[in-house]
């Protein structure tokens, strides 16, 4: 434990090192990537752990026939939606406020009102952001990158 606390120091020393625009420029740098690999999860229909997503209810009797021709969370994966905020102290990928409820609803598998006037509805919990080894050894590179520039 004591050797990876001495790597992680030196890390920390030598990202601090960097100005505070090159720490925003590589916040802002992870940010977009972890965006895109976000987005294209939702794209694909899966967790972030690479799981598929529970499929959607069938609907009930009385509506139209057929099979529903829109993916999930279509619009909600463009970056209208999906936001990247950086500073140089840390880079946050999540939603707008105003798809936020959704997104939790969904992501935590809460209760919610499709439309008024409509009984709340239990969704199943489909988690649209998290972090994985991959994301993280994501990270490792960017800063590698950053820190290798840096020292040109």
């Amino acid at each position: 434990m004591s050797e990876l606390q001495l790597v992680n120091d030196r890390l920390e020393a030598l990202i601090s090192s960097l100005s505070a625009p090159a720490r925003k420029e590589m916040a802002r740098s992870i940010g977009r990537k972890l965006r895109a690999s976000q987005q294209q999860n939702i794209k694909r229909q899966q967790a972030p752990d690479g799981t598929p997503f529970k499929p959607r209810k069938t609907q009930p009797v009385r509506s139209k026939k057929g099979r529903i021709k829109r993916e999930m969370f279509a619009k909600l994966r463009t970056t209208k939606y999906l936001k990247i905020e950086a500073t140089p102290s840390e880079a946050i990928v999540g939603f707008e406020s105003k798809v936020q409820h959704l997104a939790n609803v969904h992501h935590y598998g809460l209760k919610d009102r499709p439309r008024r006037n409509i009984k709340e509805v239990l969704y199943n919990s489909r988690p649209l952001l998290g972090l994985t080894s991959n994301h993280l050894s994501l990270i490792q590179d960017v800063i590698t990158e950053a820190l290798a520039e840096n020292s040109k």
